[in-house]
């Protein structure tokens, strides 16, 4: 059993590493993306178009920011808050605007492999990773509340002070100011400015 003094000494000990780890993220933040707050680490950013970091970015580990092709881009807002394993992959267009606050595990993607509606539909005996992408922008609005483990597919646009539900997933349009759930993600609140109450849909 650890006595007190080396208890004392583990805990000051792992302080000093996470101080460490943290100046490490702040100095790589400050090189690679001046205006952000923090990106800690571990990280993995694959840019091969257009990446637009806002003033005050910050985000817990884990983050994955994928843009394919020289006329891809991602543009993140001021003051845009993101926890854990924020994963965002654009072929077109991924916008976000400020004052957004993304909780973890949050998937965002303006692509897919394949199309399964409208006219050109993919073949299901194709091989899924064979499959022409198919995209549409994604963008969504000024603060804007996205809870754990949501999805939100390409096409879609989510309007200012709009709240997404934990473990949704968004397939269609969401009205500024109203709140979504479920996979897909249904508007069941709408914010009434003249109550100054969230009512049911």
């Amino acid at each position: 059993m650890k006595t007190l003094n080396e208890i004392i000494k583990l805990r000051s000990s792992l302080g000093w590493i996470s101080f460490f780890k943290l100046a490490l993220d702040v100095l790589y933040t400050k090189i690679h993306f001046p205006t952000a707050r923090v990106v800690r680490s571990p990280r993995y950013i694959r840019n091969e178009g257009e990446l637009k970091i806002g003033k005050g970015f910050s985000t817990g580990p884990g983050l994955i920011i994928d843009i394919f092709g020289v006329n891809a881009k991602v543009e993140i807002g001021e003051n845009v808050l993101a926890y854990h394993c924020l994963h965002i992959g654009a072929i077109d267009s991924v916008k976000i605007g400020s004052n957004v606050l993304i909780a973890s595990g949050v998937y965002i993607s303006d692509h897919s492999h394949g199309s399964y509606s409208g006219v050109n539909q993919s073949d299901p005996l194709e091989v899924p990773v064979a499959r022409p992408l198919f995209s549409m922008p994604v963008n969504i609005g000024d603060n804007v509340w996205i809870g754990e483990n949501v999805s939100i597919l390409s096409g879609v646009v989510i309007g200012n002070g709009a709240i997404i539900g934990a473990g949704s997933v968004v397939t269609k349009d969401v009205p500024s100011f109203s709140i979504a759930v479920g996979s897909p993600a249904l508007v069941i609140k709408t914010y009434d400015f003249d109550t100054k109450k969230w009512l049911a849909h």
